[in-house]
């Protein structure tokens, strides 16, 4: 069995179906990159068949990627999907082609309407397929934890006959247990003809809160391919979360016996680039990286921590890319200074990017005493990972009372579309008057879904973030935007979504343009 275990990271197919978590073109581009420079080994980049946007990104994710890392794209066992996968893939130096089957009486049954006979036909004809493009094939029979324990061993059996090199028994309704998905992962194991030939997977969802339990019993029977999503994003409930996975296995390698080839140190700014991306903040409980990870209040712990650190803490922050000392960057800083602070936080800038970064650095310390790491990774992500404006914010002023005498009243100067444009105007609070007058500018005045606040670090100068969702015309965009001023930061979020939103329209008329251009 050997004891590696493969991290393949599914955040950027499984994890966008997380509702509200949905990524355009750019950052799917930037948070492969991340994964990458994180060291998992395989990343599941989409579902080419499923949209034109889809293929698109996992077509650039393959072009960019590098040779250690593999890319997969999923499909179903039909000639279309695997053909539109390969199409995809392809252009990467390690393309893997992810195939999968319902496997489950009721699946078969309700589902596909196919007999088991067929589903096996199915399945065989869909991994030969598959083998024709690559050897790199992994196949996964969806709903294996409420599959027949016979005829699992019998499909699986049959496409390792047929090429498939991994072989992914998912939980895929989070039914299982940990004592019983080990079980039936370890009778499949030892039960299938060629079970020798490949590399076992799981892939386990979270619906009774047991993913990552599953996961790591089933290493316990030779499993060796966790399927994972950063901070365990995904369908309904979520995945496994990979930054769990991971520190479990390394604070816990006397008891698993196992490696892997994470960048641990790399884990915390990873979760945090996916949490601004989707304008998410990571919960404070979160395990691993949550703000409380690493925190003690008890008299009795602070008391024992004082003595000795491990009396309460089984890892440290450093280990998982978060800081306890602060490397103080301000406007008395070098360029040197804060191009290594950001290496160190993972993000490798041009020499561009860091202009650009190094004034908005100097502009932020002139307002903030002390600026935090996650200070920075929010300035970064706000000023250099994000699309081209078309729209874009100069001014805001803000007037408010609580006399009740005049509601509240905010004015704008603002750039749309290269004109520059201003206007006041009133609203039941400031935030209200602040989208108004901006919706009034840019001449579109789209639902807000959503709107929270989140203050990036503790103290009375934090940043504020602001997280805005909005809806027009059948598309939603998030938009993100930071800055001391809770006023400023909320106009910078609703811009940022109108930004977003156009995106995506273009994005969709370019789509559709190729496919009236080329159907196939």
């Amino acid at each position: 069995m050997g004891d590696r275990v493969y991290i393949f990271d599914t955040t950027l197919r499984d994890g966008e179906q997380s509702p509200g978590a949905t990524m355009n073109f750019q950052e799917k581009l930037r948070l492969a990159q991340q994964l990458e420079s994180l060291g998992v080994d395989i990343i599941e980049a989409g579902f080419p068949a499923s949209s034109a946007g889809d293929f698109a990104s996992v077509e650039a994710i393959a072009k960019q990627a590098g040779a250690t890392v593999q890319i997969a794209g999923l499909a179903r066992c039909m000639e279309r999907d695997i053909d539109r996968c390969w199409e995809a893939v392809k252009s990467a130096q390690n393309p893997r082609i992810h195939v999968f089957i319902s496997t489950s009486p009721l699946h078969m049954e309700y589902k596909l309407r196919k007999s088991p006979e067929a589903v096996v036909e199915m399945a065989v004809a869909g991994v030969k397929r598959c083998v024709g493009y690559t050897p790199n094939v992994e196949f996964s029979c969806e709903d294996f934890s409420r599959s027949d324990k016979d005829f699992l061993c019998h499909i699986i059996g049959e496409v390792i006959a047929a090429g498939a090199t991994t072989i992914n028994l998912p939980d895929t309704v989070g039914y299982a247990q940990p004592a019983e998905f080990a079980a039936l992962c370890d009778y499949v194991i030892k039960n299938t003809k060629g079970s020798e030939k490949v590399i076992y997977s799981v892939h386990c969802h979270n619906d009774l809160g047991q993913a990552v339990a599953n996961s790591l019993a089933a290493l316990n029977v030779g499993v060796r391919q966790i399927e994972v999503a950063l901070s365990g994003i995904g369908e309904r409930a979520g995945n496994a979360a990979l930054e769990e996975i991971v520190m479990a296995l390394q604070v816990r390698k006397d008891f698993y016996g196992l490696s892997h080839n994470i960048t641990t140190e790399k884990l915390y700014p990873t979760c945090r680039l996916l949490s601004m991306i989707i304008g998410r903040p990571i919960p404070l409980n979160k395990a691993i990286i949550g703000a409380n990870a690493f925190a003690h209040e008890s008299g009795i712990h602070q008391d024992g921590m004082l003595k000795n650190r491990e009396t309460y803490e089984i890892m440290t922050p450093q280990s998982v890319g978060r800081t306890q000392t602060h490397l103080i960057i301000g406007k008395h800083s070098g360029r040197n200074a804060v191009q290594q602070k950001f290496e160190s936080l993972g993000y490798h800038l041009t020499s561009e990017q860091l202009n650009e970064i190094f004034t908005a650095v100097k502009d932020l310390a002139d307002r903030k005493k002390t600026l935090h790491d996650e200070d920075l990774m929010a300035l970064v992500q706000q000023e250099i990972y994000r699309i081209p404006d078309r729209i874009r914010l100069r001014h805001v002023s803000v007037h408010s009372s609580d006399t009740g005498g005049m509601p509240p009243v905010a004015a704008v100067l603002m750039d749309v579309n290269g004109i520059e444009k201003n206007g006041a105007g009133f609203g039941v609070g400031p935030i209200d008057a602040l989208f108004n007058v901006i919706s009034d500018l840019v001449e579109r005045t789209p639902e807000l879904e959503q709107y929270a606040i989140n203050a990036v670090t503790g103290g009375m100068d934090a940043l504020g973030e602001v997280t805005v969702r909005i809806r027009d015309k059948g598309l939603s965009a998030i938009g993100r935007g930071t800055h001391p001023d809770i006023f400023v930061a909320s106009a910078r979020a609703y811009v940022d979504a109108l930004n977003n939103l156009v995106k995506r329209e273009e994005e969709g008329e370019r789509l559709h343009a190729q496919l009236e251009t080329n159907p196939a």
